[in-house]
């Protein structure tokens, strides 16, 4: 079940225009990482209709991946409700993943034989930054991807590339 929290901006201020967000919470054993990748899809098209440029399709793509692996991890790894919440201003999604568990997220070595255990590497590859905090009550996880690239990002146009040996698959001829 979702439920909204926040689907418009507040206003900041007349010269300053404000972030759009959303949110959505799901109850102990209805969070589905489906649902959360359609909630951020409708957020992102909703972006022009709120006087906001559309969002990259790079962008939009990498923003799936990490609201896939962060839902997914709170469903695994957390007993009790998760939830998400989307900011976008003019520079950056920011993608907020909360759950009930207090312990941090594990970024295991890196093993391309290994099937699974990739996702926080995909998370942190594909954002600018990662931030977690563990309170009492769980922890919230915080992906900034940005809508440019920085100066110094890694890959062809600022855009990381996961080599092959990361999935552990051959590259694809094409």
């Amino acid at each position: 079940m979702v439920i909204p929290l926040m689907k418009q901006a507040d206003e900041q201020g007349r010269n300053e225009r404000a972030a759009l967000h959303f949110g959505a919470a799901w109850a102990e054993g209805t969070a589905c990482a489906v649902d959360a990748r359609r909630a951020l899809r409708a957020f992102l098209a909703h972006a022009p209709h709120a006087g906001r440029s559309p969002v990259p399709d790079l962008v939009a793509l990498d923003a799936e991946l990490v609201v896939s692996e962060l839902v997914t991890n709170a469903i695994r790894h957390a007993p009790g409700p998760c939830g998400l919440i989307l900011w976008c201003t003019d520079d950056e999604l920011v993608v907020t993943v909360w759950d009930s568990s207090v312990q941090e997220p594990v970024v295991r070595e890196r093993d391309a034989r290994r099937f699974g255990g990739h996702g926080m590497h995909v998370v942190h590859a594909v954002s600018s930054a990662v931030d977690v905090t563990v309170g009492e009550a769980g922890k919230r996880i915080v992906a900034r991807i940005p809508f440019t690239p920085g100066g110094d990002a890694p890959g062809p146009g600022g855009r990381t590339v996961l080599s092959a040996s990361l999935s552990g698959c051959p590259p694809q001829r094409p």
